[in-house]
């Protein structure tokens, strides 16, 4: 296999491409353009999912990221508001924020046709600022992301299709990466909040429990939080107060919290770790349960005096098997990161390995033998078992009511 992904023949049949990636080896893949103009400089990564296109790109860990859609159809069920995972309003729009920068489609948008649809996938790209190319060989890029990792690159959209290719190659080469970059600090909300709204179903929509119907309060750190995370909790009996990624531990106890979330977000963990691992441990201290998902997971285990690293191809889907070890089940688990765990570097005898991926043996779960302390790498509240992983926060619970009871 060549170093550089295929891209002929291609799907598009325009004579002149509107869009261009240029990978920073400097392959050009041309194709139709769609979306928001302009051009992006990010890491390419590609997602299996089938499904929850939206929420894939208004998820912040996708930030300063270029998500190549493996499944062809993309914007069969159009877009809406509730759909939308991050809960910081300036990362809803176009800003200056790190936030997921492009996409990449085989076959041009398809028409919306469900009912909960408001909007032409096409126009809320544009709306939320992100440019996009479809017909293109994504099997090809898949492909070449998997044998050779995910590559720095530069997405373009002009109508005209004037581009300054060797300007581009330069941008793409020059582009730092996300090796070291502490995204999560700039994802993160500003100002504290509170947080009562719970999974939605049919016909009532999102649920609002009652505030002193929610037995457990949880202050959860927000390193670029999704909203169905922050269901899940509710759902949980959980009512959440969100703080800022920088919000010193002494704070954090002020608040009383029964339990201390650690959330999922962008860029580079050991980068976020500088700052945020001394606040993780003295909090691990207080006693008090802890779960974290993702980034979080990550935070956690680097607090504990582990390890991570960068992955190859990292895991981006809907259809990750992981193995619970405390359980003996196999779930079917969302998976969204670009760096891992490394199991062979947490601490022996107060840290065992309580989730592995069946796909390569990465670390997917950890948790302290002595304490409720725990994390995992998946996403349970994205739902692709759909439920497999949703006995998680029911834990996190009981942790809480434990507690309270002692």
């Amino acid at each position: 296999m060549s170093n550089a992904p295929a891209t002929s023949p291609a799907p598009w049949t325009e004579e002149k491409p509107t869009a261009v990636l240029v990978l920073a080896n400097g392959t050009v893949i041309r194709g139709k353009g769609i979306g928001a103009t302009g051009s992006a400089q990010a890491e390419v990564c590609f997602n299996t999912a089938m499904t929850g296109y939206q929420e894939i790109l208004t998820d912040p860990s996708y930030a300063d990221q270029i998500v190549t859609f493996t499944f062809p159809h993309i914007g069969n069920v159009g877009a809406n508001p509730d759909d939308d995972e991050t809960t910081n309003p300036a990362m809803r729009a176009p800003s200056d924020l790190p936030r997921v920068r492009g996409c990449v489609l085989h076959t041009d948008i398809t028409a919306p046709s469900n009912w909960r649809a408001t909007q032409h996938f096409n126009d809320w790209l544009k709306d939320q600022g992100i440019i996009g190319i479809c017909g293109v060989d994504t099997r090809a890029l898949t492909t070449f992301i998997r044998e050779n990792g995910m590559p720095n690159a530069v997405i373009a959209h002009d109508p005209a299709g004037d581009f300054d290719l060797d300007e581009l190659k330069r941008r793409a080469r020059d582009w730092p990466g996300i090796v070291g970059a502490d995204l999560a600090s700039q994802v993160s909300t500003t100002t504290r909040h509170d947080w009562i709204e719970g999974s939605w179903s049919w016909p009532e929509g999102f649920s609002r429990p009652a505030a002193d119907s929610l037995r457990h309060h949880v202050v959860a750190i927000d390193f670029g939080i999704k909203k169905n995370i922050l269901r899940c909790l509710v759902d949980a009996g959980c009512r959440v107060t969100v703080v800022p990624a920088d919000t010193p531990a002494e704070d954090i106890l002020a608040l009383n919290p029964d339990g201390i979330f650690l959330s999922n977000g962008p860029g580079d963990p050991a980068a976020t770790a500088e700052h945020a691992a001394p606040t993780i441990r003295k909090l691990i201290d207080s006693g008090k349960p802890m779960f974290g998902i993702c980034l979080g997971h990550q935070m956690l285990a680097l607090a504990l005096g582990g390890q991570t690293k960068k992955m190859k191809q990292g895991h981006h889907g809907a259809n990750h098997p992981v193995k619970d070890f405390t359980t003996r089940k196999v779930e079917i688990t969302s998976m969204n990161h670009g760096f891992t765990v490394d199991a062979a570097s947490l601490p022996e005898g107060t840290v065992e390995e309580t989730h592995v991926s069946l796909f390569d043996g990465t670390n997917c779960g950890i948790a302290l033998v002595d304490r409720d302390v725990f994390s995992v790498q998946h996403h349970p509240e994205a739902s692709p078992g759909p439920q497999d992983s949703h006995y998680l926060f029911r834990r996190f619970a009981e942790a809480m009511a434990r507690r309270h009871n002692t």
